[in-house]
């Protein structure tokens, strides 16, 4: 395999991990022939199973038995406290195994692991067991619409549990799912029911799609390297030398995440389990949202910051405001920043303890507070003119301050991340913060509408 990994320029085990990822397309379409639902679920889980021991070795299935009997046994024992039980130590395991590993140096020398995966299969365990205490909540007791949806009133079986954590499809790298969807799809019921459209042509889509990404990674990462962070040349630059670089270097990197999602979304569509049911269009059409993991022009022309978790990363976003944001919100109060802090806060620790994630979420939080800021001023306008002035300037705000703070993301270290920053005399930090300011400052006069319709 070397002198393949060599005359594509990675390492023997990504090389080793991308053909056994590549491999969940066609295993997903055998998933279709095999006849009963007790036989899928064991396919689901045994094939997962292999490929992850063919990707990462043995080792890696031992690492996923832990938090899989822990969230089962959650179930089985104390169900009214299984989700809670199950996430602290679910993601206590995962915490564990960040620091042991250490994934993002590993990653960065070109090496990769088994964490990724145990990323996955943690917000699986964690929705499974919170869905399942979810079953004894009565729907006149103010449950959400995610809750009422993917609630379960019964414990699942082993081999069902067994198929839902480890389904190759998404066991690598995502799309995360619900295991009431997982049930559903397997047994053939709900809109699985019926014959479904063919995944033909959504899947070839999506594999080209892959293919143009993983291209354009190629084609920009020689042209915008991570590694110029650290010389000389970078810090000669003047600074909108290096503000484009920084955007270009985030520009870059995230291609390297459409190939990955692309190549997911293909397996998903393939198998099935990517169908959500038909457009409301005529004719109808089919929809496969449930394999979507990005919008990549939702991304790249993203009207305000806070569009971004609509479009990025979908399912572990939908994940969070489902099992996270959500929860977080008391009855009868409003959301506000610190429910969107503690959310980037756990998608932090979910990807690693390192700085930079850290301070990208952070970031995160500031860049979509102050991005909402904008919005309000734009919707108080009436003025056509203003309004696309401010348009675009949310627009140019949510692109510079997404690409200032993805540095952190790529680079990891504190001291790497700070660096980068100050290059730029913090201009992705600063601008946000003002803004939040201005937002208590000049507050846009709200709308007599509501008044007028409740009057009526």
């Amino acid at each position: 395999m070397e002198p393949m990994a060599a005359a594509i320029g990675v390492s023997v085990p990504v090389l080793r991990f991308l053909l056994c990822f590549a491999a969940t397309i066609p295993t997903g379409l055998l998933w279709r022939v095999v006849p009963s639902a007790t036989g899928r679920h064991l396919y689901a889980g045994l094939s997962g199973a292999a490929l992850s021991y063919l990707s990462f070795g043995a080792t890696s299935n031992l690492l996923f038995v832990g938090p899989m009997a822990f969230g089962y046994l959650a179930m089985l024992l104390c169900r009214r406290r299984a989700g809670l039980v199950t996430f602290l130590g679910a993601f206590g395991f995962l915490i564990a195994c960040h620091v042991y590993y250490m994934s993002g140096d590993a990653w960065k020398e070109g090496g990769i692991d088994a964490t990724g995966a145990l990323m996955v299969l943690t917000l699986k365990v964690i929705s499974c067991a919170m869905n399942y205490s979810d079953g004894l909540l009565k729907e006149e007791e103010g449950l959400r619409d995610a809750q009422k949806k993917y609630r379960l009133t019964k414990v699942p079986s082993l081999v069902e549990y067994f198929g839902y954590c480890l389904c190759c499809g998404s066991h690598f790298a995502g799309p995360v799912y619900e295991m009431k969807d997982y049930l559903e799809w397997t047994e053939r019921k709900g809109i699985w029911a019926s014959s479904t459209p063919s995944p033909l042509l959504p899947t070839l889509r999506a594999l080209v799609q892959a293919g143009i990404c993983m291209g354009l990674y190629l084609y920009l990462s020689a042209m915008f390297p991570l590694s110029r962070f650290s010389e000389p040349l970078y810090y000669e630059w003047g600074f909108w030398h290096r503000l484009f670089f920084q955007y270009m270097s985030g520009f870059t990197a995230r291609w390297k995440y459409y190939f990955i999602w692309s190549v997911s979304e293909a397996a998903v569509i393939i198998s099935g389990l990517g169908f959500t049911g038909w457009s409301d269009s005529s004719p109808p059409k089919a929809k496969w949202d449930r394999a979507k993991n990005v919008d990549i022009l939702g991304v790249e022309l993203a009207g305000s910051a806070a569009q971004l978790p609509l479009n990025w990363n979908i399912q572990v976003s939908t994940w969070l405001r489902y099992y996270v944001y959500e929860r977080l919100i008391q009855k009868g109060r409003k959301p506000g920043f610190l429910q969107l802090l503690g959310t980037q806060t756990v998608s932090a620790i979910w990807h690693g303890l390192y700085p930079g994630y850290t301070i990208f979420f952070v970031q995160s939080a500031l860049m979509i507070n102050g991005s909402k800021v904008i919005y309000r001023w734009q919707q108080a306008v009436s003025n056509s003119g203003l309004h696309t002035i401010l348009t675009l300037l949310n627009c140019a705000y949510t692109m510079m301050v997404l690409n200032y703070s993805c540095i952190g993301f790529q680079v990891l270290s504190l001291e790497e991340t700070l660096a980068s920053f100050k290059s730029v005399y913090y201009v992705g930090t600063i601008v946000p913060i003002l803004c939040v300011l201005l937002g208590y400052v000049i507050k846009p006069a709200r709308s007599a509408k509501p008044k007028a319709r409740k009057a009526e």
